[in-house]
């Protein structure tokens, strides 16, 4: 066990090397598979809407079948920033691993009560009201989440390699994405489309439920990090308070967090429904479409993280800045005209290049912001907030868009949020060299 609590607060270096590489990969690792499952349950909502929309309300048109779930799916968002706020404080009071496993529990009620959830035939309005309160359990469950594994995994590695291991936030919540898309592809081709929109979706939300018990055995085994046990004893004032005293830090998570989470639900679950309901492709195609790049999303993202480790992280961010202002509209613009599936796959591929400028890396920014006793809440409520506003409705405002004829609206959208993201980025310091995490 680490025994840091004995250590004097100015002795930074001697918890760094009583722990091993081993131990410390062991807990990155158990941090990240839970965080896998987190996503998993997240992200199967919006892979599996496209069957489970006729269920949950009354027969209509499918756009407005669609806008009723993607507006739940923001609904979701809208417990986020509480999570943040609730299990941020918690994080940082009893400690990242206990907030890290509580968030598990909550993702599971919320999965096993949308597979177990009666149809909009059966019990009419209770439908949509069941759904909406499992979505705001998991809302809740995955705006902790965010901010604590943010913070533990940033404060689990060493210095040298922090960018490369906090990469592994988005490449867990990515392969959490990418397994929700699996599993509908494993579904498509063993069960006939009937059969998955009478009751063959309510099986990935079953999966959730019973991967969480893995993720928590996996949690219990994680050590707690050096730098939450060096500051337990040493707090003298609310967090709230202490997090009020950095408004500049909070300002900078909302800017940098703007464009990229936008950018971000635009690629990988909206993409999905973009291709079936603008371009006109079959749900498989989209499907795997998706999928594809996914995984090579997935993999760039060590890669990038681990390059910010030798540049730095503001040349990356300022780098999708720029690309994300200058060519999200002619992306998505061509997108929409195009019918092969390699072309999709390669316009939505170079989009998320792009975006892996800031996904790889805006997790360890974040949290070399802020101070060790608020870094957890710190780093998850404002992220929160501005994931529910940008990030949250992002769908909704696609489809708005599409539904008044100016689809073209959405695309100068995004466009504009990442380029006031990109003022924040150039204006900013950059973080691996005024790292908050080295001065505790």
């Amino acid at each position: 066990m680490d025994n840091s609590n004995t250590l004097p607060l100015g002795s930074a270096a001697a918890p760094a090397k009583a722990r091993t590489t081993s131990s410390r990969i062991k807990s990155i690792f158990s941090g990240s598979v839970g965080n896998m499952v987190e996503w998993y349950d997240w992200y199967v909502y919006a892979a599996f809407s496209l069957y489970f929309a006729k269920a949950f309300f009354p027969k209509g048109d499918t756009t407005a079948q669609l806008l009723n779930t993607a507006a739940i799916f923001a609904v979701g968002f809208l417990m986020r920033p509480i999570g943040g706020w609730v299990m941020g404080l918690y994080a940082d009071k009893v400690g990242r691993k206990k907030a890290l496993m509580a968030s598990v529990y909550l993702m599971c009620f919320g999965s096993l009560l949308i597979a177990l959830s009666p149809g909009y035939e059966t019990i009419g309005i209770g439908a949509p009201i069941l759904l909406v309160f499992a979505r705001l359990l998991q809302g809740l469950s995955v705006g902790g989440e965010y901010g604590t594994s943010a913070t533990y995994l940033s404060e689990m590695a060493t210095r040298e390699r922090r960018g490369f291991f906090s990469s592994f936030q988005y490449v867990t919540l990515i392969s959490g994405q990418l397994i929700a898309l699996g599993v509908l592809i494993v579904l498509q081709n063993i069960l006939t489309t009937e059969e998955l929109y009478a009751w063959g979706w309510r099986i990935p939300f079953a999966i959730g439920a019973l991967c969480a018990v893995v993720a928590l055995y996996l949690r219990r085994g994680m050590e707690e990090t050096e730098s939450f046990n060096k500051v337990e004893k040493a707090k003298k004032e609310s967090a709230m308070r202490t997090l009020l005293r950095h408004p500049k830090e909070l300002m900078t998570v909302v800017g940098l967090t703007m464009g990229g989470t936008l950018a971000f639900y635009t690629y990988t679950t909206y993409m999905q429904k973009y291709l079936v309901n603008t371009v006109g492709m079959s749900i498989s195609d989209s499907t795997t479409i998706s999928a594809a790049t996914l995984f090579l999303f997935m993999c760039l993202q060590p890669i990038i993280g681990g390059l910010s480790d030798k540049v730095g992280r503001r040349p990356i961010l300022i780098a999708f800045g720029i690309l994300g202002t200058l060519f999200t509209v002619p992306i998505l613009t061509t997108l929409h005209t195009i019918q092969s599936w390699w072309g999709a796959f390669f316009l939505i591929m170079a989009a998320l290049i792009i975006v892996s400028g800031y996904t790889s890396i805006n997790a360890v920014v974040k949290a070399e912001l802020f101070p060790t006793e608020i870094r957890a809440l710190g780093v998850g409520l404002p992220y929160a907030l501005t994931v529910s506003i940008f990030g949250g409705t992002a769908e909704y405002i696609a489809l708005w868009f599409k539904s008044i004829g100016m689809e073209t609206g959405y695309y100068w959208y995004v466009t504009a949020c990442i380029a006031v993201s990109l003022l924040v980025y150039i204006t900013m310091k950059d973080t691996r060299k005024h790292s908050r995490i080295e001065t505790d």
